[in-house]
């Protein structure tokens, strides 16, 4: 009888699953996915009620829905049985968390909280606790708190100590009744296990835990709030556990939301981008990066050494990888940023084109960019509708776009957003230059890496580095997978070596694009202009776009 392992991958707007053949490395093609019934929740709660400007909120039950429907979907579509999987893998997107009863009830999920948006499920991208990041920043750069170089010396509302402390100030009463405050990776394995842990790599990525320090001190979260007196005792009692552990086994109830058989293995969960490294590197080597390209964009770099890189989001030991520093950088708009213009810029005799040559709008778009050169289009944009998460770290910075003339054709824009995309890598590959950190060859993985060539050449020639696509489009999943295979461990069919795992599990990358040499020295051009413009309007010589965030906020009498 064959053995498999299932990854698990949760993202912004769905989960999907994959089965991996644990002996052979044989991925079953026939994937199982499920959108989120609430989808991202920006306006309002389910009962209608509005949402302040900057919430990214999401329903726990979505992520219940979704798992009952894409594990005992993945092993149907490949007449596979639930005797024959020997683990299951998660990653999860991050910072991703929620408040829970003793029980592991979400408290969105209870009559009191119902319409208490601080209740739900606070989505990675959720920027509404700006404000507390910023105060964090000050007070622990007051307090000289050697932790913040870790994170490129900001906090960030995107992470969980910001959220938590909003939480405290003002809302108390759900403070005091929440037990814990968990990512939702970590909820989903307690769901599904009966056994709560707090996995290693969100706890180090997105809320300031170091393994050989441990959480920062009483001292500094009392200096941030007298009501974070004990936070971590009182509201993170879980234990922190390594990522390729074991964390539970599924249990009665995990069986019936999962259809997998009751003792099957669980590992603990992982950050969703951070799954991509596994999940893309067959033979893991030094100074490595993996471009995860999807609703967001993370750069993920494996290092010997560790360093300070200014505005890295974070560099955890063993945290992608053992016996590698891990160091997450970020965009905060990627895939999202290409939507947002096709949803709201595009005009209908585009959309009427495209449906007559058979293509979807980014099909036709792109087939109409690619016939520009670089710099034809007269058009420079910064990569900012969703803030900067790398190397600014400022939530507060929005977009622009730089030529605008009576001209300019939606497929000049298209082009120019994907070029704004790939100047944002470029800043953040050079600042790890700058840091010491060089690395010479990116690896890529999710659906943007296989559904767009302009993109992956765009990105090729404005990096002026080889860019290979990972063997599988799902990453994160086979990641996932491979974590899965060594919580079953050795002895039950899997692996007790993630390195043993990624030899057979993941294949080598299936195709490398090239720069062009033509193509690069225009880029190097704009980039020019694109750094200038970074600078100006991110490093505080012009904060003009937190003066119009600040008169919208006041116009509509929202804090």
């Amino acid at each position: 009888m064959a053995k498999y392992v299932i990854g698990v991958d949760f993202g912004t707007l769905s989960a999907r699953a994959i089965l991996i053949n644990v002996e052979t490395g044989e991925a079953k093609l026939r994937l199982s996915e499920q959108p989120y019934a609430h989808a991202v929740m920006d306006t309002a709660l389910p009962s209608g009620k509005k949402l302040p400007v900057d919430y990214a909120l999401q329903h726990p039950q979505d992520y219940i829905e979704s798992l009952s429907a894409v594990i005992p979907g993945v092993l149907e579509n490949n007449g596979v049985t639930p005797d024959e999987v020997v683990g299951l893998g998660i990653d999860f997107t991050a910072c991703t968390v929620l408040p829970i009863a003793k029980d592991g009830t979400p408290l969105c999920c209870t009559d009191k909280y119902k319409d208490d948006p601080m209740a739900y499920v606070q989505l990675w991208k959720h920027h509404g606790a700006q404000d507390y990041a910023n105060r964090l920043t000050e007070i622990a750069e007051a307090r000289g708190e050697k932790f913040l170089e870790r994170y490129g010396g900001k906090a960030s509302s995107e992470t969980l100590f910001p959220r938590l402390w909003k939480i405290a100030e003002e809302d108390p009463e759900l403070y005091a009744d929440m037990d814990e405050y968990i990512e939702a990776g970590d909820w989903i394995v307690g769901q599904i296990t009966g056994h709560y842990v707090r996995n290693s790599c969100a706890a180090g990525y997105k809320a300031l835990y170091s393994d050989s320090e441990g959480y920062p001190s009483e001292a500094f979260f009392e200096a941030l709030s007298s009501k974070l007196e004990n936070v971590v005792a009182k509201k993170l009692k879980y234990p922190v556990v390594p990522i390729g552990s074991k964390a539970g086994e599924i249990d009665d109830n995990g069986a019936k939301i999962t259809g997998l058989n009751k003792g099957t293995a669980v590992g603990v969960a992982i950050i969703d981008a951070h799954s991509g490294v596994p999940g893309a590197l067959s033979e893991p080597k030094e100074n490595q990066m993996v471009l995860i390209m999807g609703t967001s964009g993370c750069q993920m770099l494996i290092s010997k050494k560790e360093t300070v890189v200014p505005g890295c989001f974070g560099v955890v030991k063993d945290g992608m990888l053992p016996g590698f520093y891990g160091y997450e950088c970020g965009q905060s708009g990627f895939g999202d940023h290409l939507a947002w213009f096709v949803d709201n810029c595009v005009p209908a005799s585009y959309t009427e084109a495209a449906h007559k040559a058979g293509q979807n709008i980014h099909q036709y778009l792109t087939e109409k960019a690619a016939k520009l050169k670089p710099g034809e289009s007269g058009l420079l944009a910064l990569d900012w509708w969703n803030g900067n998460r790398s190397v600014l770290v400022d939530n507060d910075l929005t977009g622009l776009m730089l030529g605008m003339r009576l001209t300019t054709k939606p497929e000049e824009m298209y082009r120019a957003l994907i070029e704004a995309i790939a100047y944002g890598t470029r800043m953040i590959l050079e600042t790890f230059e700058q840091a010491g950190i060089v690395t010479d060859h990116i690896f890529a993985t999710g659906g943007m890496s296989r559904k767009n060539a302009l993109l992956m050449q765009i990105f090729a020639d404005i990096s002026k580095r080889p860019i290979s696509v990972a063997s599988s489009e799902n990453g994160g999943a086979l990641g996932a997978a491979v974590l899965g295979a060594l919580a079953a461990g050795k002895a039950n069919g899997g692996y007790d070596n993630i390195f043993d795992a990624t030899k057979v599990l993941v294949q080598p990358a299936e195709k490398t694009y090239t720069p062009n040499p033509e193509a690069s020295a225009v880029y190097d051009k704009l980039f020019t202009e694109y750094a200038a413009l970074h600078d100006y309007f991110g490093r505080g010589t012009n904060d003009v776009m937190k003066r119009l965030k600040k008169i919208q906020l006041d116009v509509l009498g929202e804090d």
